[in-house]
C-alpha cells in the first residue's frame, strides 16, 4: 500500500535482490477526507457538441471492482467470517505500540522546488506560506484516532473503494476524451472522430503527450481547426504541475506534483545503472493508518485517476532526461483500494510505455479480496505484501486493519495468487528496534512461512527510516543482520533493502507533509 511502503526510505524501490525489479530491459469545499467532487475534474469551457459527445461512446469499460468488503470493525475473525465486538473511538489519541524512547527526528533537507511561472495574483506559494489551508492540505478526520481500528476506520476505507466505482462509472460515461493521457486509443480514435479529424490524428495527439507536451499547444502539427475544437470540448492533455523536487546525494529524486484540483502527490525516481525505478502514489493520502507511515499520519483525500498515477511516471522520467524502466506501486496510498484506476494505469503503462507486466510492482498491506480478483486477471505484475509482523496480535499493533483482514486469511489469500498466477510473493518486513526486530520474532516469521510451505515467497527486510511525530527507532545494523541469518539458516529466501536517499524527506509522505506546514497558497490549473 501504499502507506507503509516507503518506511525505509526512498531506497522503496531497490528490491535488488529480492528481484521486485528485474534486469533492465487526484476539490470542493467538502472536509479533506471525503471523496472529491466529480465537476472539479473538468476545466471550464463550453460544453462539447451533441455530435462529439455521440462520437466519444466509443472505446473499453473501465473494470468495475466487486463489492467492497471486510473492512468494519469486526467483520472479520480470525477463523473466518465471524463478528468480533467492534471497538469504539476513546476520543483522544492512543499510543498503537508500545517502543522503547523515541531519538532525535530526522531533519528534513532543503526543499528545492521545481521553477514555477511568476503569479500576479499573489505571492510566491513556495516561500510565504501563508495559514494552514487550500487543497493541499489534507488533514485527519478529527473523529479518526490512533489505536485499534474501528467502525470509523472501516467507513472511511469503504469511501475509497466507492469512490474509485464512481471514478470507473463516470469515466465510461463521461467525455471519454476530456483528459489525453493515458487513454485507451478506442476513445482517442472516438473522439477525434466526432470532431470531424481523421483516425491518424488520435496517435498524433497520444504521441506528442507522452513526448513531454503539457498543453494542447504544445502538441506539434495539429491543425489549427482541431485544436480548437479541443479546447472547445474541454479536453486537456492531463499532466500535472511540478512543485518541488529533493535529490539525494546517490542520485535518487522525490518529485512533488501538483494536480489540476490542486491536490498534491509524490513519485520517486531511484536510478541504478541503466535502470530507472519509479515509485507512484495511486492516492492523496490513505485511509489505512498504518502505525509507522508518514502517509497514514495525515488523511485521505481522493483516489488518483490513471492519468495522474501515468503522469508521475512521465515526470520522474522527465527529470532523469530517460525513459524508465520498472514501476512500483509503493507510494502513497492502498494501490488496492483504488483498483479501477491501477489496472487502467497497468494497462496504459504496458501499452503506452512498452513496459512488460513483470518489471511492474503492486505493493498492498491487505485489502479482503482484492488478492483473488488480482490473480484472476492473471497480469504477470509482481506482487510485494505490507507483512511487518510474524503474528496476528502484533500485525494489528502494528497495521491496524490487520484486525479485520487476519494473518492467516492474508497467508491464505497470497498463496491463492502464487496458485492461479504462478508468480512469486514478495514479503515485505519493516524492521522497527525493540518492536519486531528481536531472534524470536524471526522464528515466528519462519514458522509462519513454513505454514504456507507451498507458495514460492521472498522476505525483503526494511530498517525503518525516521518520520516526523514517529513513536518508533531504527534497528541496529547488528539486529538486521540476525534476523537476516536466523531466515537464511532456515532456508527462507531473504534480503535487505540498500538504503537510499536519506537525506531530505525520504519517507512516503515527508515531502509532502512539509507542503502541508508550508501549503500551496495557489496553485497553476494545468493544460
Amino acid at each position: 500500500m501504499a502507506c507503509m511502503r516507503c518506511v525505509a526510505g526512498w531506497h522503496c524501490a531497490r528490491l535488488f535482490s529480492a528481484g521486485l525489479v528485474p534486469p533492465p530491459l487526484r476539490r470542493s469545499a467538502a472536509p479533506a477526507y471525503a471523496t472529491h467532487a466529480a465537476s472539479i475534474r473538468r476545466e471550464p469551457g463550453p460544453a462539447p457538441p451533441a455530435a462529439s459527445a455521440e462520437g466519444m461512446k466509443g472505446g473499453s469499460r473501465p473494470v468495475r471492482p466487486k463489492t467492497s468488503i471486510g473492512f468494519r470493525a469486526g467483520r472479520i475473525a480470525a477463523d473466518g467470517w465471524s463478528k468480533l465486538r467492534p471497538l469504539r473511538p476513546t476520543g483522544k489519541p492512543a499510543s498503537a505500540v508500545s517502543t522503547q524512547p523515541q531519538g532525535p527526528a530526522s531533519s528534513p533537507g532543503p526543499v528545492r522546488p521545481t521553477p514555477d511561472p511568476p503569479s500576479s495574483s499573489g505571492p510566491n506559494p513556495l516561500s510565504d506560506p501563508g495559514p494552514l489551508s487550500g487543497p493541499s492540505v489534507v488533514p485527519r478526520d478529527p473523529r479518526l484516532v490512533d489505536g485499534p481500528w474501528t467502525d470509523l476506520d472501516g467507513e472511511a476505507v469503504l469511501r475509497a473503494q466507492r469512490d474509485a466505482a464512481r471514478l470507473a462509472r463516470e469515466s465510461s460515461r463521461h467525455s471519454p476524451g476530456q483528459v489525453l493521457l493515458g487513454r485507451p486509443a478506442a476513445e482517442l480514435r472516438a473522439l477525434v472522430s466526432a470532431l470531424g479529424a481523421p483516425a491518424y490524428r488520435a496517435a498524433q495527439l497520444r504521441d506528442g503527450v507522452l513526448a513531454g507536451a503539457r498543453s494542447l499547444e504544445e502538441v506539434r502539427g495539429l491543425p489549427a481547426a482541431l485544436r480548437a475544437a479541443l479546447r472547445g470540448a474541454g479536453v486537456r492533455t492531463g499532466r500535472s504541475t511540478p512543485r518541488g523536487a529533493v535529490t539525494a546525494r546517490d542520485g535518487t529524486a522525490k518529485l512533488l506534483l501538483q494536480l489540476a484540483d490542486g491536490r498534491v502527490v509524490e513519485c520517486v525516481g531511484i536510478p541504478e545503472g541503466p535502470r530507472l525505478t519509479v515509485c507512484v502514489s495511486s492516492q492523496v493520502g490513505c485511509p489505512m493508518r498504518c502505525t509507522f507511515c508518514a502517509t497514514g499520519k495525515g488523511g485521505f483525500a481522493r483516489n488518483l485517476l490513471p492519468h495522474e498515477i501515468l503522469d508521475q511516471v512521465l515526470a520522474v522520467g522527465e527529470h532523469f532526461g530517460r525513459r524508465p524502466s520498472n514501476v512500483v506501486f509503493m507510494g502513497m496510498g492502498e494501490p488496492m483500494l483504488n483498483l479501477p484506476s491501477v489496472l487502467a494505469a497497468l494497462r496504459a503503462l504496458r501499452e503506452d510505455l512498452g513496459m512488460g507486466a513483470r518489471h511492474l510492482t503492486l505493493s498492498t498491506v491487505g485489502v479482503p479480496g482484492t488478492l483473488r480478483q488480482l490473480a484472476a486477471r492473471r497480469l504477470q505484475v509482481t506482487l510485494a505484501v505490507s507483512l511487518h509482523a510474524p503474528t496476528q496480535e502484533l500485525r494489528e499493533r502494528i497495521v491496524p486493519s490487520a484486525r479485520v483482514y487476519p494473518l492467516q486469511a492474508l497467508m491464505a489469500d497470497c498463496t491463492k495468487y502464487f496458485e492461479v498466477s504462478g508468480r512469486r510473493v514478495s514479503f515485505e518486513y519493516t524492521l522497527m528496534a525493540g518492536v519486531n526486530d528481536q531472534p524470536q520474532h524471526a522464528i515466528e516469521l519462519t514458522r509462519l512461512l513454513r505454514q504456507h510451505r507451498s507458495m514460492r515467497c521472498h522476505v525483503n527486510l526494511i530498517p525503518w527510516n525516521a518520520v516526523d511525530d514517529a513513536e518508533f527507532k531504527s534497528p541496529s545494523r547488528e539486529a538486521v543482520e540476525i534476523f537476516k541469518s536466523i531466515l537464511e539458516e532456515r532456508r527462507v529466501p531473504v534480503s535487505v533493502r540498500i538504503t537510499r536517499g536519506l537525506e531530505a524527506a525520504a519517507a512516503c509522505g515527508q515531502l509532502r507533509n512539509m507542503y502541508q506546514k508550508t501549503p500551496l497558497q495557489e496553485f497553476e490549473v494545468p493544460a
